[in-house]
């Protein structure tokens, strides 16, 4: 009965994210160490609709309002429950997947000493990504077109601006794919992001601790608090101990350390609609990044929106092979002339190369596109 009751409880969570997760005994265990068995029915009081108010609770899951409250209170604090007003004041409460952005993103925000618990859970949540790679690859051909309907997963905002072209760029893209309009304006500059928001909380980057607490270190950074939030994400983040409140100039600084790094500033909006105001920023390397890896695993597809396209002044270049060591989507190979040639399908915009570029080669050309790159097929 209790095995019955989880199952039904995960298929409810993973409704809640957009991901084709599997429903599998890893996904079980893992919700058994993470989520108590009287708080199943009350997940499941979200089936039908993943964000509801205190009226809409009480009528889907037959509780209390005291109860209610009782589940939010333990379930907020796991990641699993987001539990804060909207914009008329009316206190919301919504069921928050299993990954993208869920229990995996906040239970690794906050800094985890190293326990047996929680790296059974670090290996559990490890052992996940790898059947959701064993998951797609063997339903490649159906899951793809899925991939092909979804907005933007994140928004790239460039790790530098003083070389950015006055161009407008002309590449092909998926007529498939949800593209956004032009006449959304959206913040370009990190700095000028950060001066949007009053509120801002920081937190540990989950990907770099979850690799941490398997024993795989960040070969890039070791910068490990530089995961941000705003507004009320921003607030829910500090109550429920997954990170800490900071200002401007604190903000300002992590993030400048970041682009020494060469880490990829990646902007979340709510419900991936780049109309509303962003929600966070994740600070992305190569090596540890959750969408950059589980796309090179074959789990899912890059989908990203970026204003910007690297351009390559073959005259400037001299092949040293910095841009193609920096690029966090291996978007930059060699040409017969060993100089870099970039792969405009694949480029993200992030800046990166053009930072790091030491005979300024590389400039970026300016133009609303989204990026969308498969993921691979591993098997035949």
């Amino acid at each position: 009965m209790s095995e019955d009751k989880y199952r039904k409880a995960a298929r409810t969570i993973v409704k809640a994210g957009f991901l084709p997760l599997p429903i599998n005994d890893t996904m079980i265990k893992l919700l058994k160490l993470m989520v108590n068995e009287e708080q199943l029915d009350f997940i499941m009081g979200f089936k039908r609709k993943t964000s509801q108010t205190m009226e809409e609770l009480k009528k889907n899951t037959k509780m209390s309002e005291d109860e209610i409250k009782n589940n939010v209170k333990k379930l907020a604090k796991k990641g699993f429950l987001f539990n804060q007003p909207n914009s008329q004041g009316i206190m919301v409460y919504r069921l928050m997947p299993l990954i993208m952005v869920g229990a995996f993103e906040y239970t690794f925000m906050k800094k985890l000493q190293f326990s047996e618990e929680n790296k059974e859970i670090a290996d559990l949540f490890a052992q996940l990504f790898d059947e959701l790679s064993d998951f797609i690859q063997t339903n490649y051909d159906t899951i793809l077109p899925i991939f092909q309907r979804m907005p933007p997963f994140d928004r790239t905002i460039p790790i530098i601006t003083n070389n950015i072209e006055g161009k407008e760029i002309q590449i092909s893209i998926n007529t498939e794919l949800e593209i956004p309009e032009e006449k959304i304006v959206t913040t370009q500059n990190v700095k000028d992001l950060i001066e949007k928001f009053d509120e801002i909380a920081v937190g540990h980057c989950f990907c770099r601790h979850h690799q941490d607490l398997l024993s795989n270190p960040c070969k890039q950074t070791n910068l490990r608090e530089n995961c941000f939030t705003f507004g009320k994400s921003a607030r829910y983040v500090v109550e429920q101990g997954f990170g800490r409140r900071i200002s401007k100039d604190e903000a300002n600084i992590l993030l400048k350390k970041s682009e020494e790094d060469g880490l990829v500033h990646k902007a979340w909006h709510p419900h991936s609609d780049i109309s509303k105001a962003e929600t966070s920023i994740c600070n992305c390397c190569k090596c540890c990044c959750g969408i950059f890896d589980w796309w090179r695993q074959g789990s899912t597809a890059m989908i990203n929106s970026t204003n910007y396209l690297s351009y390559i002044d073959k005259e400037k270049c001299i092949g040293c092979g910095t841009c193609m060591e920096k690029c966090p989507v291996d978007a930059i190979e060699g040409d017969d002339n060993n100089k870099a040639e970039r792969n405009a399908d694949w480029c993200i915009g992030c800046g990166v190369c053009a930072h790091f570029c030491p005979e300024n080669a590389i400039s970026l050309l300016e133009g609303r596109r989204t990026v969308f790159v498969p993921p691979p097929r591993l098997r035949d």
